[in-house]
C-alpha cells in the first residue's frame, strides 16, 4: 500500500503553528463590533473616564477594559460600581443591544436617565443607585421585558412612578427609595407577580397601598416608610405568606385595625407608627438577616 505525501508551504506551517500557540495560551482576543466599541467610548468620555478609579486604555482590546464583559464578541455586561464616574449618560447607550447587566451604582453620575436605555431588551440587571440622577423615569421602560432587578435608590429622581413598570413580569427587585417621587403607587405594581423586594422608602408618595398587592405572593420585603401614604392598612398584606420585612412607619394612615390580624411571629422586621406609639414586633438578629432600610445595601467591605 502506497503512502501519499502532502506538501505544505513553509509559510502555511508557520501560520498554523502560531495559531495553535495562540489558542493554547488563550491569547486570542474577542473582537467586539466597532459600533459597540464606539458606544463604550461615548460612556467613557461622558462620565470623565480619565478620572475613574480604574480607567480604560481605549487603545487596547475591549476585552481588557475594566468592568466590561464580552461573550461571543458582544458586550453583555458593564460593571463600574464605585468607580468615580461623573457627568451624564450618553443617549447612545441604547445601542448596546446585547447588554444584560449595567451596574453604575455608587458614583456621581448626574442628569436624566436616557430614554434610550429602554432599548436594551436583553437587560436583566439595572443598578443606578447612589448617584445624582434627576428627572423622571423613562415612560417606555415597559420595553425592558427581561429586567429582573432595577435599583435606583438615593438619587434625585422625581415625577410619578410609571404604571408601565407593572408590565415587567420578570422583575424580582425594585428599589426606588430615597428620591423625590410624588403621586400614588400604581395599581399595576400588583401585576409584578415575581417581585420579592419592593422599596419605595423616603419619597413623597400619597394615596393608599394598592389592594392589588394581594397578588404579590412572592414578596419578602416591603418598605414604604417615610412617605405620605394614607387610608387603611390593607388586610391583603396579611395574606402575603412570604413577607418577612414590612416597614410602613412615618406615613398618614387613618386606621391600623388590620395590623392586629397580621401574624407577627413570622416577621423579621415590622415597623409602624400608630399616633405617637411605634410598635416593633420583633427584635432582629442581624447576624442572620439584613436591614430593611436598603439605602446602602451595595456597600462593599473596603478591607
Amino acid at each position: 500500500m502506497k503512502t501519499r505525501n502532502f506538501w505544505i508551504h513553509p509559510y502555511a506551517k508557520f501560520v498554523l503553528l502560531a495559531l495553535c500557540l495562540l489558542l493554547a495560551n488563550g491569547t486570542v482576543k474577542a473582537q467586539v463590533s466597532s459600533e459597540d466599541k464606539a458606544i463604550l467610548i461615548d460612556i467613557y468620555k461622558s462620565t470623565n473616564g480619565s478620572s475613574w478609579v480604574d480607567s480604560w486604555d481605549i487603545t487596547t482590546p475591549v476585552t481588557d477594559w475594566y468592568g466590561v464583559s464580552v461573550k461571543d464578541d458582544k458586550v453583555v455586561g458593564i460593571n463600574l460600581f464605585r468607580n468615580n464616574l461623573s457627568g451624564s449618560l450618553p443617549t447612545s447607550i441604547g445601542g448596546l443591544k446585547n447588554l444584560e447587566e449595567l451596574n453604575l451604582s455608587f458614583n456621581r453620575i448626574s442628569g436624566a436617565i436616557p430614554s434610550q436605555i429602554s432599548q436594551l431588551s436583553n437587560l436583566r440587571i439595572l443598578k443606578l443607585e447612589m448617584n445624582a440622577l434627576n428627572g423622571s423615569l423613562p415612560k417606555n421602560m415597559k420595553n425592558l421585558k427581561a429586567l429582573e432587578e432595577f435599583t435606583a435608590f438615593n438619587n434625585l429622581l422625581s415625577g410619578t412612578l410609571p404604571k408601565e413598570i407593572g408590565t415587567l413580569q420578570e422583575l424580582k427587585v425594585l428599589n426606588l427609595s430615597s428620591n423625590d417621587f410624588t403621586g400614588t403607587i400604581p395599581e399595576a405594581f400588583g401585576n409584578l407577580t415575581q417581585l420579592e423586594i419592593l422599596g419605595l422608602f423616603e419619597n413623597a408618595l400619597e394615596g393608599t397601598i394598592p389592594n392589588t398587592f394581594t397578588h404579590l405572593d412572592k414578596l419578602k420585603e416591603l418598605v414604604l416608610s417615610n412617605n405620605q401614604l394614607g387610608g387603611e392598612i390593607p388586610i391583603a398584606l396579611g395574606q402575603l405568606e412570604r413577607l418577612r420585612i414590612l416597614q410602613i412607619q412615618n406615613n398618614n394612615f387613618s386606621s391600623f385595625k388590620n395590623i392586629a390580624q397580621l401574624d407577627s411571629e413570622r416577621f423579621l422586621v415590622f415597623d409602624y407608627h400608630n399616633g405617637n406609639e411605634k410598635t416593633k414586633y420583633k427584635d432582629v438578629n442581624f447576624s442572620r438577616s439584613r436591614m430593611a432600610d436598603t439605602k446602602f445595601e451595595d456597600v462593599e467591605d473596603d478591607n
